[in-house]
């Protein structure tokens, strides 16, 4: 069973229909506990008030002569043997009211205790005169008490009592509850489950979406595919129209970019051809500011040409091909030097980005190191997370050279500045990764090898 995490939209509704299935279910058992429990009361009531008329009858009823008034209350004309066992928790009790002698005639179940009057508990009379409620019985168990005032006539007003104890009331009303509790939670399970499947299968055309979205970022597919709901297919198309919009702006934009390129550098190849054959000195600036003018146009065209292809939706490059290309292209350009070139990369890492881009900035910094190395120059790249779930690429490039010191690391990556300059370069290498890493938003860090040479720190978006 797959769970929706929380703060999704998924997670949200589950989680509000499991709030409020339990809510109304709990709401609809405390009804129906309440309700049932009335029922069972009112029965419990009846069942007492059919000993309650007997009893009065037996009151209303002309004396016999050929009998004493004692032998006419028989409690065996009840009819029930409860209320002849000692403390049975089944009583009755008819107590004359009228004299001051209160006169008290009782079944053989109270063995000579008394039940407690209700209006003396403060229970109020219902209609009719008579009273219901609880009180505790001889036993100090919890009864359930009727009483009513009888006016027999010359024979005196009467007060008339039956009382039972609730615990057969009380096991059916728990019983009840029970079952009703364990009915509701199977009933519960059943809701969350059945919100469960409509969950996923009602989400499951958004699930679709996001997953074509995914797959366009991760160079997996060009457009969103699949068949959509009435409700999404508008906006799976208009998402289409968009990323195929996108591409089509950074493909004029490429267009535009090397159009201007050509359109600059040819003009500037010109006065440099030009300089060149004076030997004057104006000649000699000229060709020194044509040069300039060249190498900082080919770093801001590089720079927009990045700009552009970072904004593509899509764009995934593997690392291990782009750092074993680096390595024989390198082996063959320093090959009069012997640095050693070792390299560790996991065939699995991906670069989310443009693959020209990605040769740019290792081949820089490799650039840099194999310049300044001794005899060995190291690659490793490895995988962190970063916040928000998004993975980065973390590419050290090490190198056992003279090193660089902490005041100066700043210096080098400003663009145009050179250290050495005995060294071949413009100057531009550290400054091009630096704005590269940086469209791409991650970056560039100076450190000291453990061999005491220089240490790049790249960090880079995963894939």
């Amino acid at each position: 069973m797959k769970l929706h995490p929380p703060g999704s939209l998924a997670g949200r509704l589950f989680l509000l229909a499991v709030v409020l299935s339990f809510t109304i279910l709990l709401i609809a058992s405390v009804v129906l506990s309440a309700l049932y429990e009335k029922a069972e009361e009112a029965s419990f009531d009846e069942r007492l008030g059919v000993y309650m008329r007997a009893l009065i009858v037996d009151l209303a009823t002309p004396l016999n002569p050929s009998e004493t008034e004692e032998r006419q209350h028989d409690p065996d004309k009840l009819g029930d043997p409860q209320f002849d066992l000692a403390l049975s928790g089944w009583y009755w009790q008819i107590t004359r009211i009228d004299d001051e002698n209160h006169e008290i005639r009782a079944s053989r179940s109270l063995f000579a205790a008394k039940l407690p009057q209700l209006a003396n508990l403060g229970v109020p009379a219902g209609i009719g005169g008579g009273r219901r409620g609880y009180a505790i019985g001889p036993d100090d168990r919890r009864l359930r008490i009727i009483e009513r005032v009888v006016d027999a006539g010359d024979r005196g007003i009467y007060l008339v009592q039956i009382a039972a104890t609730t615990e057969e009331l009380d096991q059916r009303i728990f019983s009840f509850k029970l079952s009703l509790a364990i009915t509701f939670l199977l009933l519960a399970l059943a809701l969350i489950g059945s919100t469960w499947l409509q969950l996923n299968y009602g989400l499951r055309p958004l699930r679709q979406l996001r997953e074509g979205v995914v797959a366009i970022r991760r160079g997996e597919k060009e457009k969103i595919e699949g068949s959509f709901p009435h409700d999404l297919a508008p906006l799976a198309e208009e998402l289409n129209l968009m990323i195929a919009s996108n591409r089509e702006v950074v493909e004029r934009a490429r267009t535009q970019v090397g159009n201007l390129a050509h359109a600059l550098k040819t003009p500037l190849s010109v006065i440099v051809n030009e300089a060149h054959s004076e030997h004057t000195g104006f000649a000699t600036k000229v060709s020194e500011q044509a040069l300039l003018m060249r190498d900082q146009i080919t770093y801001y065209l590089d720079r927009a040409r990045a700009a552009v292809r970072a904004g593509t939706l899509g764009s995934i490059t593997p690392v291990a091909p782009i750092v074993a290309a680096l390595d024989r292209t390198f082996s063959k350009i320093y090959r009069d030097r012997a640095v050693t070139f070792e390299t560790k990369v996991p065939t699995s890492l991906k670069f989310k980005g443009e693959k020209q881009d990605l040769e740019e900035i290792i081949g820089n910094l490799v650039d840099n190191a194999q310049k300044w190395a001794r005899s060995t120059v190291s690659l490793t790249a490895t995988e962190e997370a970063g916040s928000e779930g998004r993975k980065f690429l973390l590419i050290i490039i090490d190198d056992d050279g003279p090193g660089l010191a902490e005041e100066m690391r700043a210096e080098a990556i400003k663009r145009g500045r050179r250290l050495d300059e005995t060294k071949p370069g413009s100057g531009l290498g550290l400054s091009i990764v630096t704005d590269l890493a940086a469209l791409y938003g991650g970056g560039l860090t100076l450190d000291t090898s453990p061999a005491r040479g220089l240490r790049a720190i790249l960090r880079l978006p995963a894939a």
